[in-house]
């Protein structure tokens, strides 16, 4: 299951996460490590676009949480990747940057395992070498791999 902070406008129109650049972007890093995309499940934190495109107030996600925790009991995860700031803070409840907690496996409800990246949005105009978040990335997408294929 993958998260990420709220539905960008050309995804609210489609009723689909992630159908933007960013999205394209994600289809393309899962796919470097043979993860299909409709073996996936794809949310936002938040079911509705914030005005101006904003990150989504503390008031927004928890009138989205209820869904967004019916949608996590039913689909059962046994891990969850945030992508940025908004869901990794918010489900972690701190306020601790993605940098420092990407990468890092931690405990959530349950059994469930949370892991943290960077959003995609991120990476599309940065520079690849060593420490960038594109070399970055691609190093969480391969633990991710080796974590999922554990299960």
């Amino acid at each position: 299951m993958r998260e990420k902070h709220a539905p960008k406008r050309k995804k609210q129109t489609r009723r689909i996460p992630f159908v933007g650049r960013a999205g394209q972007l994600l289809t393309k890093i899962l796919q470097s490590v043979d993860i299909k995309r409709e073996d996936i499940f794809i949310t936002n934190m938040v079911k509705c676009r914030p005005p101006g495109n904003r990150n989504p107030s503390k008031s927004e996600i928890e009138t989205c949480l209820p869904y967004l925790e019916t949608q996590i009991a039913l689909i059962n995860p046994k891990i969850i990747v945030t992508l940025g700031n908004v869901p990794t803070q918010h489900l972690l409840e701190t306020t601790q940057e993605i940098t420092k907690l990407r990468s890092q496996w931690f405990d959530w409800i349950g059994e469930i395992k949370i892991f943290p990246m960077f959003h995609p949005s991120l990476l599309r105009n940065e520079g690849t070498f060593p420490g960038s978040p594109k070399d970055l990335t691609w190093k969480d997408i391969k633990t991710l791999k080796q974590a999922i294929n554990k299960f």
